[in-house]
């Protein structure tokens, strides 16, 4: 069974919009009888994730530091949730759980992992699909970016060949499809 890593916001602040694409992305990858990978966490957008998958009868993998399970955020409901001394340990689970990354709209520590697993992916250390959505034109400026860093000389000029961005979550399932072979 494939396994989807998806990075997206847990700020419980964010416009209930991006609760219901959270929730709308975990259905579809249980639907497709995918085992979603997440950060393991009961709060905002990550928690309508997990929920969402759980009630289409989804497999759900949390990985998530011990510091998060000391404050109470920890979602005790995975099937698997592993518990990690730190964030970058955690990064590493989930990469090599994954057989395909799907990035939502989130904040800081969404975009580190987004460019994380980019640069991993221009370095070949993996080849794995990535799909970002661009909900609400979220990450329209970091494609702005991209564009703007490749005409200037410091990013390369394949980088938006190494992921496919999306609008929404029935287009990002179509190509996690293809690309996984179902």
């Amino acid at each position: 069974m494939p396994s989807v890593t998806v990075f997206l916001s847990s700020s419980t602040t964010v416009d209930p919009v991006f609760f219901d694409l959270a929730r709308q992305t975990g259905r579809a990858i249980a639907q497709e009888k995918w085992t979603l990978v997440y950060g393991g966490n009961a709060v905002g957008p990550m928690k309508a994730l997990a929920d969402g998958a759980r009630e289409a009868g989804g497999r759900v993998v949390g990985i998530t530091p011990h510091v998060f399970v000391e404050m109470g955020l920890a979602d005790k409901e995975c099937d698997e949730l592993i518990l990690v001394d730190s964030m970058r340990e955690r990064k590493k689970l989930l990469e090599a759980r994954a057989d395909a990354f799907l990035t939502l709209p989130g904040g800081l520590g969404t975009l580190e992992e987004f460019i994380e697993i980019l640069v991993a992916k221009q370095l070949k250390y993996h080849a794995k699909p990535m799909v970002v959505i661009d909900h609400k034109d979220v990450w329209k400026p970091l494609m702005e970016y991209f564009d703007h860093g490749i005409r200037m000389g410091f990013v390369r000029a394949q980088t938006p060949n190494d992921f496919t961005c999306v609008n929404d979550v029935p287009a990002a399932m179509r190509i996690l499809k293809e690309s996984l072979g179902k």
